[in-house]
């Protein structure tokens, strides 16, 4: 598959290295600095497990500034970009995610977007509602940093949140597991499927707990 990672973080990044193991994966962040060490095969964050990854060299992965060129050939477009919550007004800025997903609608309506941001309880039915995009899905991230990678390589359980009365976005939330699966080290993962609204709430209980 061609597949294109917005934000390098760690999420982000323990994603693209993750699949890049088995697809073609172009990375995309708006710090050049970041992309131009990820172009010569080093990381911008610290994670060990990704450090020697980028290092082998036997990963096809790709990274870019421009978003518009990765989104229009990719089959699945996954969002890691940051969502900053501030506790003072109990309010999570998803402005960088709603720019990817306007992005990804106007070059290529055809590819299913995958949201691994934090985002509020409720946020994906609402984006949903509010650019009219049904090919969206939403999968907590369950990860440490700095283990990031190693988090993704034996993952405590793999949740993706979908529409369960849709048929095609339960097969593509299906498919995406698969891909997750296929590049953990781990076997016989833990693997549920949800609504949009439980999965939100599965990462923040989690964060919480």
């Amino acid at each position: 598959m061609k597949i294109a990672v917005a934000g390098t973080g760690y999420v982000g990044l323990s994603m693209a290295v993750l699949l890049a193991q088995n697809h073609e994966v172009t990375a995309v962040d708006v710090i050049p600095e970041k992309v131009e060490l990820l172009q010569k095969g080093r990381s911008p964050i610290r994670d060990k497990e990704i450090k020697e990854y980028l290092a082998g060299g036997r990963l096809h992965l790709q990274a870019t500034l421009d978003g518009e060129v990765a989104y229009r050939d990719a089959e699945l477009v996954i969002v890691s970009t940051p969502t900053n919550y501030d506790p003072g007004i109990h309010f999570f800025d998803t402005g960088s995610v709603e720019t990817v997903v306007e992005t990804v609608r106007r070059v290529n309506p055809d590819a299913v977007i995958v949201i691994k941001s934090t985002v509020p309880v409720g946020y994906t039915v609402s984006l949903i509602l509010k650019y009219h995009v049904e090919r969206i899905l939403f999968s907590p991230e369950l990860l440490r940093e700095g283990h990031a990678l190693y988090d993704n390589l034996y993952p405590s359980r793999i949740i993706v949140g979908t529409d369960v009365d849709n048929a095609r976005l339960v097969k593509a939330a299906h498919t995406f597991a698969e891909l997750l699966q296929e590049g953990a080290i781990k076997e016989n993962i833990d693997t549920l499927f949800m609504g949009f609204t439980e999965a939100e709430a599965v990462k923040l209980f989690a964060n919480t707990y």
